[in-house]
């Protein structure tokens, strides 16, 4: 079966500084893998390589069968489902949340360039109603609260049937209940065997949500350990992965994390 994203010795630079280093990795059609990391371990980084943004200085990449640089990646990137902050940053907040959500059918960041159907519009309501979002359909992208904002984006990471979806930390500055809305938006899609592979970047154990598979920890740009996350998520790779002296444990389906 073919891997939906294989890494071989990547590698990227800046300022003559390994960001990633010699990284090798595979995630299998249908696994859901939780990225895991302090802050600059390259966590963003390799997403964006995974998602064709950032070319490795050596390495290979294959995502769904094809080869970076071997490819045409503009229509590559249609199979990918991909949620970042950079690239919030770059949709226009003047757009209506359903806009937002029917502009990844042709990976654009705007609806002016392409014309979409009734069948498109009622697809991008529909999944903005399955995460919670329906009556936000007509609003302004720019007005909505910071968790309403990470569902949309979830919801357009969806709307082209990607055969990867990469979320890179869409949890990331949410409130309580906006995180634990998250969670259980993110727990859904785990279950759904619909979903294809998904990988999901965090720096906090207390938000892998249920349903996750398999983990890998990052620490200065490199692979420290890789696996399934029952067996990888130990307090040896967490304390070594952060630094510190750390317990991990699985409580009531969620992971915590402490110190002593």
């Amino acid at each position: 079966m073919t891997p939906a994203l294989e890494l071989r010795g990547v590698t990227v630079t800046r300022d003559g500084r390994p960001i990633l280093d010699r990284i090798n990795w595979t995630v299998a059609p249908g696994e859901r893998w939780i990225v895991l990391g302090p802050n600059g371990s390259g966590k963003t980084t390799l997403c964006q390589v995974a998602s064709l943004y950032q070319h490795p200085a050596r390495g290979t990449v294959r995502v769904l069968g094809e080869t970076l640089g071997h490819t045409e990646v503009r229509e590559l990137r249609k199979r990918i489902g991909y949620a970042s902050v950079q690239l919030a940053d770059m949709l226009r907040p003047n757009q209506t949340a359903t806009d937002i959500v029917i502009t990844a059918k042709h990976g654009a960041l705007a609806t002016w360039w392409h014309t979409y159907e009734e069948a498109d519009y009622a697809k991008a309501r529909q999944l903005l109603g399955r995460f919670g979002c329906g009556d936000l359909a007509a609003r302004r992208f720019g007005t909505l609260a910071s968790g309403e904002r990470k569902r949309v984006e979830i919801a357009r990471a969806l709307m082209a049937d990607p055969s990867l979806l990469l979320l890179d930390e869409p949890s990331a500055g949410l409130d309580l209940g906006g995180r634990e809305t998250l969670v259980a938006t993110l727990a859904s899609l785990a279950r759904d065997r619909a979903v294809p592979a998904i990988v999901l970047v965090t720096h906090h154990v207390d938000e892998i949500p249920p349903g996750f598979t398999h983990v890998l920890l990052l620490a200065t740009g490199r692979r420290l350990a890789a696996g399934r996350l029952d067996e990888t998520l130990t307090d040896d790779t967490l304390s070594r992965c952060f630094g510190l002296e750390l317990h991990v444990e699985p409580r009531n389906g969620r992971w915590q994390a402490w110190t002593g």
